[in-house]
């Protein structure tokens, strides 16, 4: 079994709107300890089984996806069934899907005794999805473009971190659609913002945002009462991840957070805690 780790977005800032329709952003991605369990095994075709019934396993599946653009680019012939046990909730905002397709584009070349130069890996997880292309390295990393551009750098989170997913799906494009690009400014230096702040809360409750945020809590309250109630609760610091609708906060105080985290998962939510300190 391999892991595909889940993120959130510490900030997440829409800049501009591009020429191709795409969005121009800004945005920490940083790794959390939720992940999915993929493994390969042999098969005459490419096939996908899931745990989960909320995602497709045709040819719709991501994973099937990267699958096929690899086999057309290495010119095999073989087939693999991709097994994922799914623990990334599903449109929740945490990059589930694009952490998936990543690691079929990083470790089926292998599987299939093939190689593939990090350059194309890199055109072809763009093309799955403007998420991909960060799962393929490790670490945090400042994200700008539509996301593929991207710094890496070393990020220690001092904080337990209480994901939770309210079983609320906003579509991505729906988000998109209702936002304003540029209209709320931006921190200059948002990697600086991100790791003086990990030092310092006070600095990521002052300058870190989410454009996502107002549209989102006006139609859903109940995404916004989720983040009130993790600042009530001993947050440092709480933001929506993505364009929704899951709420991560840092927490001083572990115990908090996972005691925190069974009273949301009694009421139905998909709650994670993410010890401090933890690497991916």
């Amino acid at each position: 079994m391999m892991f595909a780790h889940a993120k959130i977005n510490l900030g997440l800032f829409v800049v501009a709107r591009r020429y191709d329709g795409y969005h121009e952003i800004e945005t920490v991605f940083c790794r959390i300890g939720t992940a999915d369990r993929i493994a390969f095994s042999e098969s005459s075709d490419i096939r996908v089984t899931a745990s989960s019934e909320d995602i497709p396993t045709d040819e719709n599946n991501i994973c099937h996806r990267a699958a096929r653009m690899l086999r057309d680019h290495l010119g095999v012939s073989d087939g693999v069934h991709i097994s994922i046990e799914k623990n990334i909730p599903v449109g929740a905002g945490l990059g589930g899907g694009s952490a998936d397709a990543a690691l079929v584009l990083k470790e089926l070349p292998r599987f299939w005794h093939s190689d593939i130069s990090s350059a194309y890996r890199s055109r072809l997880a763009l093309a799955l999805g403007s998420d991909v292309p960060y799962f393929l390295a490790e670490g945090a990393a400042l994200g700008r473009g539509r996301g593929e551009q991207l710094d890496y750098f070393p990020l220690d989170i001092p904080f337990a971190i209480l994901v939770c997913y309210p079983a609320i799906h906003i579509p991505t494009t729906w988000a998109y659609s209702r936002i304003t690009p540029g209209s709320t400014g931006k921190p200059e230096d948002l990697r600086l913002v991100v790791t003086e702040g990990m030092r310092n809360p006070e600095i990521l409750r002052q300058q870190l945002r989410n454009d996502f945020e107002a549209i989102v809590f006006e139609t859903y309250p109940a995404v916004r009462r989720l983040k009130e109630l993790m600042l009530e609760r001993g947050s440092v610091f709480a933001l929506m991840s993505g364009s929704g609708s899951t709420v991560f906060g840092l927490f001083a105080d572990e115990l908090a957070a996972e005691a925190l985290s069974r009273e949301l998962a009694g009421h139905g939510y998909r709650a994670f805690v993410t010890t401090p300190h933890f690497t991916a």
